[in-house]
């Protein structure tokens, strides 16, 4: 399916907004700064690429739902790379797939296996996570959620974190890695805002001042099924004037 105009920016905003909202990768995501050759007529990313690893998410929609509710969004797919060193990695809610580009090894959330490939480790937690740990570098955790009876989602997924992002590189970013290292900020003029059961205030970031809105998320990494709830700030407008350029500078043509 190819979007155009205002359907695909429509798309694009959503998929921004949850990737900020849960700290994960979407296909407008590259975590690390890297070039892309043009590729039927997309721009490249950037304009001198830097060695290192890309996390790149693909959305999947929800199963259908109750009429009249909007349909959620979900990451189906996600892909791990470091082109310096030939790495890829592909997960999906069904398998764990090693070097898909030249047929590598396939696993199943079924197995408990532990794979090296050069300065990179991957264990596989049975029906779990992933975890994929880089010497001198991050941690990297895939959460595999199920669908379970109750459950409001209809739907596998995955979740994706960084647990220890202080251990990247400076040159980390893309639009979540521009944020793992520490920035100022400032948040005050705490108000009711059109929904009066949350919250709004203003943000003083980057010498901007952005209208922010209080909410709750869910966060899975030790109760991949319930979650539990994290307190954030929702930034308004596709993140413009927190992140780094425009959501659209960060479209990325392929999961790696």
């Amino acid at each position: 399916m190819k979007l155009e105009g205002k359907e695909k920016a429509n798309v694009s905003a959503k998929a921004l907004q949850m990737s900020l909202a849960y700290q994960f990768v979407t296909p407008l995501t590259s975590m690390t700064v890297r070039g892309m050759a043009d590729q039927d007529g997309l721009e490249p990313i950037i304009d001198k690429p830097l060695d290192g690893f890309s996390v790149n998410g693909q959305l999947i929609g929800d199963k259908a739902g109750s009429p009249g509710k909007p349909e959620g969004t979900y990451f189906g797919r996600l892909g791990i790379s470091n082109p310096a060193t030939d790495f890829q990695l592909e997960v999906t809610p069904q398998n764990i797939t090693l070097s898909p580009g030249s047929g590598g090894p396939v696993f199943s959330w079924r197995d408990q296996a532990f794979l090296r490939q050069n300065e990179v480790l991957v264990t596989i937690n049975r029906k779990r996570n992933l975890v994929v740990s880089v010497e001198d570098g991050g941690t990297f955790e895939v959460v595999l959620h199920r669908v379970w009876r109750g459950s409001a989602v209809r739907q596998d997924f995955l979740g994706f974190y960084v647990l220890d992002s202080h251990r990247m590189s400076a040159r980390t970013h893309g639009l979540l890695g521009q944020f793992f290292h520490p920035f100022d900020y400032k948040v005050s003029d705490l108000h009711p805002g059109s929904d009066p059961t949350k919250t709004d205030a203003t943000m003083v970031v980057k010498n901007r001042r952005l209208t922010v809105t209080r909410g709750l998320q869910k966060d899975y990494r030790k109760d991949p099924r319930h979650g539990a709830e994290v307190t954030c700030w929702f930034i308004h407008n596709n993140g413009d004037g927190l992140i780094d350029g425009v959501h659209t500078d960060y479209i990325v043509p392929d999961i790696f």
